[in-house]
C-alpha cells in the first residue's frame, strides 16, 4: 500500500447529545506556511507525484439544516467586516462537510485559477489529490469554483494569467471576463451589466 493512502484521518466520536463527526486531517504530504496568495497555505513539504491524494478535508459532518445556519451566520460575519471564508464541502443529498475546525489543516488550501490539486468525493470523503507533480515547497491549491451570481463578493488573488480577478467556476470564467470587458472599470461596486442568464 503506498504512503499517501495509509494516512486517515482520526474520527472522534460525537458527544452523547450531537450527531456530529469531526475528521482531524493530517498528512506528511504537507505543511502549513505563510502564503503569498492569503492568509496561510498549505506547501509541499517532499515532491507529490500526480494524482496522488494528498490529504483527506477534515472537519465536522453537519446536515443540510445546520449548513444552511452556518451560511447565514459567515455572511453575518462577513457583513460586520469578519473572516467570511467558506470552508464547507457538500458530501452527500443529507449532509455537508465544515471543514472550520480547530487542528484541521486542510482548510489552509489556497484558491487558484490554474490550480495544482482537485478536491474529489470518494465513497463520501472528500480528498485533496495532486492534478500534476508538485515540487518541494510549492504551495498546494484548489479551484473553489464558485457560482458566477457571487463574483463580486469574492475577489481572487491568485495572480495566474488565467485569473480573471474573481473567484467564479472554471466553466463561468468566460462570462466574467466578457462582463469586465464591457464594465467601465472592475471596481466591485460598479453596476456592471447583467448578464441575461446568470446562473
Amino acid at each position: 500500500m503506498s504512503a499517501h493512502r495509509r494516512f486517515l484521518p482520526e474520527v472522534n466520536p460525537p458527544p452523547a447529545r450531537s450527531r456530529r463527526f469531526v475528521l482531524t486531517a493530517r498528512s506528511p504530504w504537507v505543511r502549513a506556511g505563510r502564503s503569498g496568495i492569503h492568509g496561510r497555505g498549505l506547501y509541499a513539504r517532499t515532491a507529490i507525484p500526480a494524482e496522488t491524494r494528498i490529504i483527506q478535508y477534515g472537519g465536522e459532518i453537519i446536515d443540510k439544516a445546520e449548513s444552511a445556519r452556518r451560511e447565514e451566520a459567515r455572511v453575518k460575519r462577513l457583513a460586520r467586516g469578519g473572516d467570511g471564508s467558506v470552508y464547507v464541502f457538500i458530501l452527500n443529498q443529507r449532509f455537508d462537510l465544515d471543514g472550520r475546525v480547530r487542528g484541521n489543516v486542510s482548510r489552509l488550501l489556497n484558491h487558484s485559477c490554474a490550480p495544482n490539486c482537485r478536491a474529489q468525493n470518494i465513497r463520501g470523503r472528500i480528498w485533496i489529490v495532486s492534478e500534476r507533480e508538485i515540487a518541494r515547497g510549492e504551495e498546494l491549491t484548489i479551484d473553489y469554483g464558485y457560482a458566477f451570481s457571487d463574483w463580486r463578493n469574492n475577489p481572487c488573488r491568485c495572480g495566474t494569467p488565467a485569473c480573471p480577478g474573481y473567484i467564479v467556476n472554471e466553466g463561468q470564467r468566460w462570462r466574467l471576463r466578457r462582463l469586465l470587458a464591457r464594465a467601465p472599470s472592475h471596481d466591485t461596486n460598479t453596476d456592471a451589466p447583467a448578464e441575461p442568464d446568470q446562473i
